[in-house]
């Protein structure tokens, strides 16, 4: 039996449905990560968890036990809200104690508390100080030490690093999952930042319109997307259309290509082939699966460049490239214009599952 089980839940506003038919679960000890654009029901899912969002239909058990129709104050989590949500009238040590104050404990037993609950967060000896005097990844820091106090056995993060800077973010991150790591905590994370997404999760949860397209390790989503959906909301990706000429070939408009994977002859196929994989040939190397195109666009940014080609092979729609600085970096710049031979390695042609 899984630690958290969610099976066909359903919630309606009115006309609109935000969760249809939702079934997940979550192991003890895993992160797992809920993905998608504004208005997926990937929050409206985390609510209904925290019993904030009672849903229509269906069940929520958590360790075993029937939470689903309990209060938020009878469920075992902790949550953290993008907004931080800390009371400004308390200072951080009243806020991280606020929900030790309904159990049965000492008062000094609450300072060991806050105090080792703030020295995990790596903020010791600040809990005389308001959130007002605190940067908004410090606030972030105490709303998470709050949420760990009472020892709950579920965590729950609804966005908690969106309305923090880049740099602050990126930082954030891997000290949140360095510490789930660490306690064991089941935890679940509401995001719609797919690096986010990637950096953090055991397994990522890709919504679309209430529903579930793709579960899966962050490996597996990236590189077998399901649809093109879940192939174009998590990075950048070429989607191609195929016909299976036999088991590993596969006819794309005047050009044939090998794949790896096992194909059914006559079936037409969609393939996502991110651009990392394209490679670059000499003119005259006429490797597997290469063809001429011509630069039409160049980015540079930064660590790596993109460039749009178009290529010369008839059918064949725009494909974007990305090359990192090392490897452009004993090649001559790609220039608008310039054709250059490019290819598509058999191993990264692997068929979508669903056909939209």
């Amino acid at each position: 039996m899984a630690h958290l089980e969610i099976e066909h839940l359903n919630k309606r506003f009115g006309g609109f449905r935000a969760l249809d038919d939702v079934c997940l679960a979550a192991e003890h000890g895993e992160f797992v990560v809920l993905l998608g654009p504004s208005g997926c029901g990937k929050t409206t899912l985390l609510r209904a968890i925290a019993g904030l969002e009672p849903q229509d239909s269906g069940s929520i058990r958590h360790a075993g036990r029937d939470i689903s129709r309990l209060p938020p104050a009878q469920r075992d989590y902790g949550i953290v809200f993008q907004s931080y949500a800390l009371f400004p009238n308390l200072d951080v040590g009243q806020n991280v104690a606020y929900g030790l104050n309904r159990r049965r404990a000492g008062r000094e037993a609450h300072r060991q508390r806050v105090d080792e609950m703030l020295a995990l967060v790596g903020l010791p000896g600040i809990e005389h100080k308001y959130p007002a005097q605190l940067s908004g990844g410090q606030q972030q820091r105490v709303a998470l030490a709050r949420a760990l106090a009472t020892r709950p056995d579920l965590l729950l993060l609804d966005e908690p690093l969106s309305a923090l800077d880049a740099i602050e973010r990126v930082r954030l991150r891997g000290e949140i999952r360095r510490l789930q790591q660490s306690l064991g905590v089941t935890t679940l994370m509401v995001t719609h930042d797919q690096e986010e997404a990637l950096a953090m999760a055991d397994r990522v949860v890709v919504m679309r319109s209430g529903r579930i397209e793709q579960v899966g390790s962050p490996q597996a989503v990236y590189q077998r997307p399901c649809n093109d959906f879940v192939a174009g909301f998590i990075g950048r990706g070429n989607v191609l259309e195929a016909l299976a000429l036999d088991e590993h070939h596969v006819q794309h408009g005047g050009l044939r290509l090998r794949c790896h994977s096992r194909l059914e002859p006559g079936r037409h196929y969609r393939f996502n082939v991110r651009p990392e994989v394209i490679s670059l040939h000499e003119g005259t190397d006429e490797a597997e699966n290469s063809f001429y195109a011509r630069a039409e666009r160049c980015e540079f940014l930064g660590a790596f460049s993109l460039v749009n080609f178009a290529p010369a092979v008839g059918g064949l729609p725009a494909i974007t490239a990305q090359f990192s600085g090392n490897y452009l970096a004993d090649r001559p710049p790609i220039e608008p214009g310039q054709t250059l031979r490019i290819g598509i390695p058999a191993a990264h042609l692997a068929p979508m599952r669903d056909p939209a």
